[in-house]
């Protein structure tokens, strides 16, 4: 009997210890999970980095690159993906995460340190450096072959938003990109003023010179009761009566529209009855306004801004100071493909601009708003911060190099991390080289080769494919987004290593 209860409670203890020997284990399982999880992510989107590489699947970390700098969304995700890599080999080795996140950190805060190094100023006066950037951000794109085209739109559309001297950023609502499908990219325009996707409402006025322009969020019909009433009309004197009451009160309200000098109207999209009803469009045509109805309330802000019009919520209000003025307010016919209505000549802007993209299919004219959107980020960037570095992967060789030079000046633990974290960086020059069609590397060798002997703008070209000087061949891009791609990659990272559970829920 002693034996058999000593061999239970033995058990019992083995149990015990294998128990607790299973959850100081799984801490360490979580994270090569998720390591394993990223890598995965990162893995699928390094086919599409630079000029050659394929098209995007944006994540969580991608979506933070693109609100901090707008571009550099691929690198982001794929270095976050070499850096788990390196954590991977890291925490095999035995390595506390803890320390790995420290030594990071470190490698972080000395890589931003090199890269400013190695920024050259620019001016926003310098149109031409500009240009390069806008061009380098849209080289990766499906529409790059419209780069000559795109670029210099996105660069003029930046500087007539804000004020080059005094300006630190650049607010994106206050150039507003309209889609209109037909046509090609080669018929995208950057408009001064104002540009609508409804056409004009009454046919008869089409163009309208020393335009005055009202906006109004009421409706332009007969009203209607509160609640749900029928009306029996049982004689003709009595419809004939409703009617020529219907006719009084629009006519009332056409009157005071055109007593106040309004001869454009723009009228808001209404949910509950019709805005404009024919009647108040026959009204309108007879009195010479042009009428643009079904304006959606998410623009009311910009043509505001753009016009210097305030919308109008009750005819009681609409007078001659709620107007906005332009020199022209045109329909345009688009070659077969629709109509827009144009207001040109505003005589207040209000630093506002419209681009007008044109696609033969949706695809296009999507992906070409993207690659737009791209190129003024990347010029936003260089508002936000005036300085400049080197593409086709030098920047990143570089880092790998210092890094390698600032990891023997540490030591223990911290050295090995660091040294750790500079050789993940090649991953960028690597993949570059490899969406190019040539070998990664010798390629990657030859240029690390380059960068020991002090040539720190030489980069890989894809074009040529080789190793060139990249400031010549004006391969820019901002000094942010190189910033910004480490370090959201590098404190993504951080907390990944930072789970050590997980819990399931239902």
């Amino acid at each position: 009997m002693p034996e058999n209860a000593g061999a239970k409670a033995h058990g019992g203890a083995g149990n015990r210890a294998k128990g607790t020997y299973q959850d100081r284990d799984k801490p360490s399982q979580i994270r090569f999970s998720n390591i394993s999880a990223g890598k995965a992510v990162a893995d699928a989107i390094r086919t599409s980095l630079g000029p050659k590489g394929m098209d995007k699947m944006l994540v969580e970390l991608s979506k933070a690159q693109d609100i901090e700098a707008g571009d550099g969304t691929t690198s982001v995700v794929v270095i976050a993906g070499a850096l788990l890599d390196a954590c991977s080999r890291l925490l095999q080795k035995g390595i506390h995460p803890t320390i790995i996140s420290e030594s990071f950190q470190k490698a972080l805060d000395k890589s931003i340190e090199v890269l400013t190094n190695m920024a050259k100023p620019v001016e926003l006066s310098d149109r031409e450096t500009l240009l390069n950037s806008a061009t380098t951000s849209l080289n990766s794109k499906v529409v790059c072959q419209y780069s000559s085209l795109l670029s210099p739109m996105s660069v003029d559309a930046v500087m007539k938003v804000i004020d080059p001297t005094t300006s630190s950023s650049v607010d994106l609502r206050d150039i507003k990109i309209v889609k209109k499908l037909g046509g090609t990219i080669d018929d995208c325009e950057l408009v001064e003023g104002l540009v609508l996707t409804q056409k004009a409402a009454n046919t008869s006025v089409t163009r309208v010179e020393k335009a005055k322009i009202g906006l109004i969020q009421f409706c332009l019909s007969s009203p209607k009761t509160d609640m749900d009433n029928q009306i029996v009309v049982s004689d003709y004197a009595q419809m004939d009566r409703v009617l020529r009451e219907e006719r009084a009160y629009i006519l009332n309200l056409v009157k005071q529209i055109k007593k106040a000098g309004c001869n454009v109207l723009l009228i808001q999209k209404s949910i509950l009855r019709d805005a404009l009803n024919d009647l108040a469009l026959h009204f309108l045509n007879k009195m010479k306004i042009m009428v643009v109805k079904d304006i959606e309330r998410d623009d009311i802000e910009f043509i505001c801004k753009t016009i210097g019009t305030k919308p109008v919520a009750h005819i009681d209000q609409f007078t001659p100071d709620m107007l906005g003025s332009a020199e022209l307010a045109e329909e345009v016919n688009l070659n077969g493909s629709g109509k827009l209505v144009k207001i040109t000549g505003c005589t207040n802007p209000g630093k506002t601009v419209t681009i007008m993209v044109r696609g033969s299919n949706k695809l296009v004219l999507e992906e070409a708003e993207r690659s737009i959107h791209d190129a003024l980020c990347v010029i936003r960037c260089l508002v936000k911060k005036r300085a400049l570095i080197a593409g086709g992967g030098a920047p990143e060789i570089e880092l790998a190099l210092r890094l390698n030079e600032y990891a023997r000046t540490l030591r223990g633990m911290d050295s090995y991390c660091v040294r750790a974290y500079g050789d993940a960086l090649e991953v960028i020059p690597s993949t570059l080289a490899e969406n190019a069609g040539l070998n990664p590397i010798s390629t990657v060798t030859e240029l690390r080769n380059r960068h020991a002997q002090g040539e720190r703008t030489a980069g890989i070209n894809v074009r040529k494919g080789g190793i060139s000087n990249i400031l010549e061949e004006l391969v820019v891009q901002p000094l942010l987004v190189s910033l910004s791609a480490l370090t959201l990659a590098t404190e993504t990272v951080r907390s990944i290593l930072k789970i050590d559970d997980v819990v399931n829920t239902r």
